[in-house]
């Protein structure tokens, strides 16, 4: 299962989150998602957990904790739409 982790403070690492996570089963990846220009974090990643039980006991563990100082929203993932917006109406 992957699962989106937001407002993370700029100061949490992949390892940070990794720790956080594996608390509560197997991690397979953990990605901070960082600006390609500047290097520094956008303020979101996500995590892949194999166990979607173990992803479900994370997310209701961590959803509103504090991380370095900052509330994260932890939930599922959602995939990737192709909805395309145009003017504010979906064609």
């Amino acid at each position: 299962m992957n699962i989106y982790i937001g407002n993370l403070s700029i100061k949490v690492s992949e390892d940070d989150l990794r720790k956080s996570f594996e608390a509560f089963g197997q991690t397979e990846s953990v990605s901070i998602v960082k600006d390609k220009y500047s290097g520094e974090s956008r303020g979101f990643g996500f995590v892949e957990m194999p166990s979607k039980n173990d992803a479900q006991l994370a997310i209701d563990g961590l959803n509103g904790k504090d991380l370095k100082g900052q509330k994260i929203n932890v939930n599922e993932a959602r995939p990737k739409s192709d909805n395309r917006r145009v003017g504010g109406r979906r064609y």
